[in-house]
């Protein structure tokens, strides 16, 4: 809650959606409700259901500025989904729109204008879909029925953070790159308003790399570095640095790699384009070599090695954040009938986790410097405490044998708890 407060983000996402009840009926006011759902998602409850267990818990009411012993219940089930599914397109797109102003509103206040180079990593992973939910389609490739996710990432500088900044749903088939350029456009207009000095870069992997978004790239004038997939013609081009990591395998009994460049134009590109190619025998003992040819398509400048190693393969990392999400906050609990609704849950998601992050850079200096969100969880946020109201506070009492106790106290001294 400290967090949220000092960032501002309930309160900026609940003013993008339009209340549409009679102000003569309403319990529990709008903002209260996505509070409810998101910092639900931050403790470890994904589910609507878990609110027939929640709506009393003095701890979650106390997230809400509620008397945590005599506040008004929470709400219920039935009303949780109720107001997921009352969100419409133009409150989803609201919705996008605040979380992204929110966290680089955050990082701007806490930057300035000293950012030279924001990386924008862009990754799609699979959403089993396990009813008859909206536009839930059977993927050959995941050999499921499944939703395909968007997640975009925004990095300052040389920083090892990836921030999380927008999220879209969209259908289980379909090209890579659906709704990528739209979510570009956007994001590209934010981040040069807030840091007009900064180089902007996108990373991505080989399903984006296709005609329409490299000539989008190319005239919005970013620094790009995308996977690509080989073909027989890129095949015979890293031939002959193939032939040398042979040779260089052969002669060491170790994994070889050589890196070239060459230009390069597919059938529907309007033009060449630069390609790094990554020529790698692998060894492993007990095994037969094997040939692993990478490729690349960038407008990067830099020696073929320095852009795969040090500018492109720092993507890689948005497994880790795409885990977080899954496993750590749920972003796969999309069970709602509408499509719509599942969008708004992805979001409520990826809100928890910009907490978490604002928590995870807070902590970068504690013994839980380097946890996920699930050891945050553990460690920071589900603890049992004794609660005491008096006429002027509340104190929370915790156990004498808590061994997280002083980190505990250290982040909340940081959020200015007292």
């Amino acid at each position: 809650k400290a967090v949220d407060d000092r960032l501002g983000l309930t309160w900026q996402l609940a003013s993008a959606i339009r209340d549409r009840r009679q102000a003569g009926k309403v319990a529990h006011p709008l903002r209260d409700l996505l509070r409810q759902r998101v910092f639900g998602l931050a403790c470890g409850y994904a589910d609507c259901n878990d609110a027939a267990r929640l709506v009393d818990d003095p701890i979650h009411k106390l997230l809400l500025d509620r008397d945590p012993l005599e506040g008004a219940a929470l709400g219920s089930q039935p009303t949780l989904s109720r107001f997921e599914n009352a969100v419409g397109r133009a409150d989803l797109y609201r919705l996008g729109t605040a979380l992204a102003d929110a966290v680089l509103s955050a990082h701007r206040e806490r930057l300035g204008a000293g950012v030279r180079l924001i990386t924008i990593d862009l990754d799609a992973t699979d959403d089993p879909t396990h009813g008859q939910q909206e536009f839930a389609l059977f993927n050959g490739y995941y050999d499921t029925w499944c939703y395909l996710p968007l997640i975009a990432t925004v990095t300052f500088n040389t920083e090892p953070i990836q921030h999380v900044v927008a999220a879209l749903l969209r259908p289980g088939t379909g090209a890579a790159t659906r709704g990528v350029r739209a979510l570009l456009r956007r994001l590209f207009t934010k981040l040069r308003a807030l840091f007009p000095r900064a180089r902007l870069r996108v990373r991505a992997d080989a399903g984006f790399a296709d005609a329409t978004l490299l000539a989008f790239l190319d005239a919005a004038e970013v620094e790009y570095v995308l996977g690509l997939a080989g073909n027989r013609r890129l095949d015979k081009r890293v031939r002959r640095l193939l032939g040398r990591a042979r040779m260089q395998a052969r002669t060491t009994g170790a994994t070889a790699t050589r890196y070239g460049e060459t230009r390069y134009a597919a059938r529907r590109w309007d033009r060449k384009r630069r390609i790094i190619m990554k020529a790698e025998v692998l060894c492993y003992p007990g095994r037969s070599r094997k040939d692993n040819p990478r490729f690349l398509v960038t407008n990067l400048p830099h020696r073929p090695a320095t852009v795969y190693t040090r500018l492109y393969c720092g993507r890689g990392d948005m497994e880790n954040r795409l885990k977080e999400l899954q496993q750590g906050l749920a972003m796969d609990r999309t069970s709602c009938s509408r499509f719509a609704a599942n969008q708004l849950r992805l979001l409520f998601s990826v809100a928890a986790y910009g907490l978490f992050q604002a928590l995870q850079s807070l902590a970068r200096a504690t013994a839980v410097g380097s946890a996920q969100v699930w050891t945050l969880r553990e460690r920071l946020v589900k603890i049992a405490v004794w609660v005491e109201r008096s006429a002027r506070r509340i104190v929370l009492h915790m156990p004498q044998a808590f061994p997280w106790r002083d980190t505990w106290r250290d982040l909340a001294q940081a959020l200015t708890a007292t």
